[in-house]
């Protein structure tokens, strides 16, 4: 069993664990247990209804949050040619082509958050897959990280968008912006997310969808969100 400090374990004692409380309630139950002494992330947890052993029911994909996630994100963009200067122009972070593969596969500290890469670069990212994959850094068509429309995918990314798929265990893990934001922004980036996962369903998974839903800060205990909440959230995204 892990070991928390005091502060957590009084928060512990200051609601019911086992209640599922509505979006508002929960979010507010989170931004009132932040202790830490940084702006903690509050991320959102779905248990899903997906064999994830299975190809065709994975979930893997990108929203927009409507008042992004509040973190610096660092975009590094693969490509070549006019490719380049623009990713340059839209704010990117770090920009190469086949010498930035190599420095990476020598060795090159991974300081980004995203990478983005033109299909045409696809050849050389792919020698990268050792690394950038077990990071969830590895370029991707369905989360709109292989483009040709590199302008567009850094400043999306910049501006707040963000990737997410399952883990082993059929879960979907994603931040929905800081503690420090209002309850509301945080309501709504929670809608936007969860419309998303929603219509992401695959065609294959049978029964219920979302299991359950939790919230949680940083150094924070989890909350649980009542499932029958998901109709309200979806008509606060439309």
């Amino acid at each position: 069993m892990p070991r928390h400090g005091k502060n957590y374990s009084q928060a512990l004692l200051r609601y019911d664990q086992d209640t599922a409380y509505s979006p508002d309630e929960a979010v507010e139950l989170v931004r009132l247990f932040s202790y830490a002494k940084f702006d903690e992330t509050v991320e959102v947890a779905f248990r899903l209804g997906i064999d994830p052993r299975k190809a065709d029911q994975l979930m893997r994909g990108t929203v927009a949050l409507p008042h992004g996630t509040g973190k610096t994100v660092r975009v590094a963009v693969f490509a070549d040619g006019d490719k380049l200067r623009e990713a340059e122009a839209a704010g990117a972070d770090l920009v190469g082509g086949k010498e930035l593969v190599e420095e990476i596969q020598g060795g090159r500290t991974l300081d980004f958050d995203v990478a983005i890469a033109t299909p045409s670069m696809m050849s050389e990212v792919g020698k990268l897959g050792r690394v950038l994959g077990p990071r969830g850094l590895m370029p991707n068509p369905k989360a709109g990280t292989v483009t040709i429309d590199v302008e567009k995918a850094v400043g999306d990314f910049k501006s707040g968008k963000i990737e997410y798929r399952n883990d082993r265990y059929g879960n979907v893990h994603a931040p929905i912006g800081k503690v420090s934001f209002e309850s509301r922004l945080l309501v709504e980036n929670l809608a936007a997310l969860t419309s998303e996962i929603i219509r992401s369903r695959p065609a294959s998974a049978k029964g219920r969808f979302i299991r359950n839903i939790g919230i949680s800060s940083t150094m924070g205990p989890g909350v649980k969100i009542d499932v029958g909440a998901v109709d309200d959230l979806l008509a606060l995204a439309r």
